[in-house]
């Protein structure tokens, strides 16, 4: 924990440091703006190819061809989800929630994209539809569908609270890869990554900075659209802390499920789209 006060007294110059401007990290000008006109044609008049449910305090699994539409959508209840996205044709290649938090911020609505790890580094998933980005940020800072937490975890659990509890998100995660890829549980665990929350109400305490939860805005019927940038295998475990309004990683809460839907778009909407492509950087000049 952090000392309730600073050990070190304050330089002389403390008031100028502090009134240093920050700058943004990684600007992302250039990155291609969001077609929003595009994404409303995607969007309309595509035809529903799959569902898949994830029960409560369960993960649910789909496969989603490059180039189709795959939903998160509520439908019981207020219900958080922890969603996690790889390449369909090499594992490794998987969702890397740091990167994508240092481009676009630390929640995500439409326009945003979902990035994959090093050394391809590139869009697996564009948001095209939120129907909670009204929300913004709240009084407390809080917004919705964010990339700063992790999953939650039965390690952590365990840690804190000294109990065991097997339906954690990434106790779900784990079981949910194995069963869809026939992997061991054993190797499919260590390719469970950190998470986007999708539903999830997140921010950071002002005078802590500790990172915090609130009831989810998330009411049946809302839903969270992705274009598949790539062939992928996505997996979404329904959290067990519900709406996560007080707690999660118990039996407590009152859970609902989600549901993955997948969409094939009009082949004259999609014209000469493409898949993306791995990261231009030539790493033999690096080594």
């Amino acid at each position: 924990m952090k000392l309730d006060t600073p050990q070190t007294p304050r330089p002389d110059d403390a008031e100028a440091r502090l009134k240093i401007v920050p700058v943004v990290c990684y600007p992302p000008d250039s990155l291609p703006a969001p077609k929003m006109d595009w994404f409303a044609d995607v969007l309309d008049g595509m035809i529903q190819v799959d569902e898949v449910v994830a029960a409560p305090r369960e993960a649910g699994f789909a496969t989603v061809p490059a180039g189709h539409v795959f939903r998160i959508l509520s439908v019981d209840g207020p219900q958080v989800g922890d969603l996690n996205l790889w390449n369909a044709a090499d594992l490794s290649e998987r969702f890397y929630s740091g990167k994508t938090r240092a481009l676009h911020g630390t929640h995500l609505s439409t326009g945003d994209q979902m990035w994959s790890s090093f050394p391809t580094m590139r869009p697996m998933a564009t948001v095209i539809h939120d129907t909670l980005d009204w929300y913004g940020f709240d009084e407390f800072g809080g917004s919705v569908h964010d990339v700063i937490g992790t999953r939650c975890d039965p390690y952590t659990n365990t840690l804190l609270s000294g109990g065991q509890y097997h339906h954690c998100c990434h106790s779900n995660l784990t079981r949910g890869l194995a069963d869809h890829t026939g992997l061991s549980l054993k190797d499919a665990e260590p390719l469970v990554h950190d998470v986007l929350n999708v539903f999830m109400c997140t921010g950071f305490m002002r005078d802590t900075g500790q990172y915090f939860m609130k009831a989810s805005p998330v009411r049946p019927g809302d839903h969270l659209d992705f274009l598949a940038e790539m062939d992928l295998v996505v997996g979404i475990s329904a959290c067990p802390g519900g709406d996560c309004s007080t707690t999660h990683s118990s039996d407590t809460a009152q859970c609902h499920p989600l549901v993955i839907q997948v969409f094939k778009p009009r082949d004259r909407v999609m014209g000469d789209w493409g898949p993306s492509k791995p990261n231009a950087y030539d790493r033999t000049h690096g080594r």
